[in-house]
């Protein structure tokens, strides 16, 4: 649910899981088909879980980082990790890069940047998103919604960025 300001955007489990479900028919109606799923860490993993099991392809990860102030809402230094975690060999052939969005798309445009240079096995890279900022310099070839307001998204798992171990225990004592 969007805000009236279209400052902030509520996301509820359900609303989450639909827009998943309807990126993977984006990319099924499109007839591309690919080998590969490489999904980025953390904001990409649900997706690309969930896409994994539909289209049965194997799923591979690497983590990336820029929102680590303030919670977690604050923009930083972007990290990516030097090595990407397959099941099966290296990253190949023609792979769909997933994440939950393209928020000011810096992030997106420098994996891609970075998979064209050193990952020559990738013979063709597609990006899908759930979300795509108005202010993202980046456009993947599949993105759910487009969000020209440029909300903060409240995803429904983000409570969990403040839990703390000691919090579950007195959450769940008896």
């Amino acid at each position: 649910m969007l805000t009236e300001d279209g400052k902030h955007l509520y996301v509820s489990y359900h609303e989450y899981h639909v827009l998943v479900e309807k990126l993977a028919l984006m990319v099924h109606r499109s007839g591309w088909q690919f080998d590969i799923i490489l999904c980025l860490a953390r904001g990409g993993m649900r997706p690309g879980d969930i896409l994994s099991r539909i289209f049965d392809k194997p799923l591979a990860i690497m983590s990336t980082s820029s929102y680590r102030a303030e919670a977690g809402t604050v923009q930083g230094h972007l990290d990516l990790a030097k090595y990407i975690t397959t099941p099966k060999g290296q990253v190949a052939g023609r792979v769909l890069l997933v994440d939950d969005l393209a928020d000011t798309g810096h992030t997106l445009a420098a994996v891609v940047k970075m998979l064209r240079e050193e990952y020559p096995p990738i013979t063709e890279l597609r990006t899908g998103v759930i979300w795509t900022k108005g202010v993202s310099t980046f456009q993947a070839e599949y993105s759910v919604e487009h969000l020209p307001t440029n909300p903060w998204i409240h995803q429904p798992f983000e409570h969990y960025d403040n839990m703390t171990p000691e919090q579950l225990e007195k959450k769940w004592s008896l």
